[in-house]
């Protein structure tokens, strides 16, 4: 029951911090999107949230030691995991102009980025209070490794999309 509750709190607590923090950077989005969009570095978040490797630290460290640094880990992967959420809401306006075009490729490209970002966006409400529950039981199995190959899906179509609207110029055109 008390886990339960937890869980519930964290995903509230999650969902009004992914709520207000990409509103209110999505308002000027279309602007220069560019500017509103933050590097995640796929391979270490990977990494972040890899059975193997927290295995390997719990077997190479002393229990103390493992669940301080798998913690720190934990609170790296959920900034990993707002970034995307955020990167995500960002993606969402400028899909959601190009699927306006009369360009059926190009509609049709920003129509599976509008579904890959709300995925992504979804995945990240579910995947924060996951990741927070790790923290506060280290040892429990915490999987997130889907994220990633949800964001780059969602990296390859905002590169396709830009290349279909703005065929000279490019994804950097149409950011």
């Amino acid at each position: 029951m008390i886990i339960a509750l937890i869980l519930a709190l964290a995903a509230l607590l999650s969902l009004l911090l992914v709520r207000l923090t990409g509103r209110r950077r999505n308002l000027k989005a279309l602007e220069n999107p560019a500017e509103h969009l933050r590097a995640v570095d796929i391979d270490a978040f990977r990494n972040l949230v890899d059975p193997s490797e927290e295995q390997f630290l719990r077997v190479n460290l002393a229990p103390a030691e493992f669940r301080k640094i798998q913690r720190e880990r934990l609170r790296a992967a959920v900034d990993y995991v707002s970034c995307a959420a955020q990167n995500a809401g960002v993606l969402l306006r400028v899909a959601d102009a190009g699927r306006r075009s009369s360009d059926p490729a190009t509609a049709e490209a920003a129509e599976k980025l509008v579904n890959n970002a709300l995925r992504l966006r979804l995945y990240a409400l579910h995947a924060i209070p996951r990741l927070y529950l790790g923290m506060i039981f280290p040892g429990a199995r915490i999987s997130a490794g889907s994220m990633a190959e949800s964001y780059e899906q969602m990296t390859r179509l905002i590169v396709l999309l830009g290349c279909l609207q703005y065929p000279t110029g490019g994804v950097s055109a149409a950011l």
